[in-house]
């Protein structure tokens, strides 16, 4: 079975996905009086295991609770080892995207959720995305961390589906045909 790789995440209207300190503040800023996920667990069901970069997993890590119910395969080459607090949760790998599909594919992981910056980029750049689910909340960063690399996708992107979710934000769903 080939992997399906998704991206879920939220931006601003200028494309970024944090600010020029790794902040994520501005997303805790959206008027959600009824704290809905926007999604989030519905799209959760059909994943079996996460695969975020080094930062993405410091900064999950900062909110004291973890918040996810599957395996997360951290991708670093400079963490020795994680926290105790994610042990049996969170597992560190070190490998390439291509190398790093094969290894969760031979554990059973196909359903992918990919996160963090740098390691989106990474697998855009492998040709490795299948869907991506964008959010895009109307605040101008100005600058900050994308998550687009600077690479022209040749491959067919499909709009799959778009709506407003509280009345302000806009959730977009793309299909890659790789």
């Amino acid at each position: 079975m080939r992997a399906k790789n998704t991206v879920y995440l939220a931006q601003s209207l200028d494309g970024y996905i944090a600010d020029q300190h790794g902040g994520i503040d501005w997303l805790s800023e959206i008027d959600n009086p009824q704290h809905s996920d926007l999604g989030f667990a519905e799209f959760m069901v059909g994943i079996d295991a996460l695969v975020m970069g080094r930062n993405t997993f410091e900064q999950v890590i900062s909110f004291g609770q973890w918040p996810y119910d599957k395996p997360v395969y951290v991708v670093s080459h400079s963490l020795a080892k994680l926290p105790p607090q994610v042990q049996g949760k969170a597992y560190l790998i070190r490998a390439g995207e291509h190398e790093l599909i094969g290894q969760l594919s031979k554990l059973g992981y196909h359903r992918l959720y990919i996160d963090g910056g740098k390691l989106v980029q990474n697998f855009i750049r492998a040709a490795l995305v299948d869907e991506l689910i964008v959010t895009t909340v109307p605040v101008i960063l100005g600058s900050g961390i994308r998550w687009l690399p600077e690479v022209k996708i040749t491959h067919k992107i499909e709009l799959v589906s778009s709506q407003v979710l509280l009345n302000q934000l806009v959730q977009s769903h793309y299909k890659i045909h790789l």
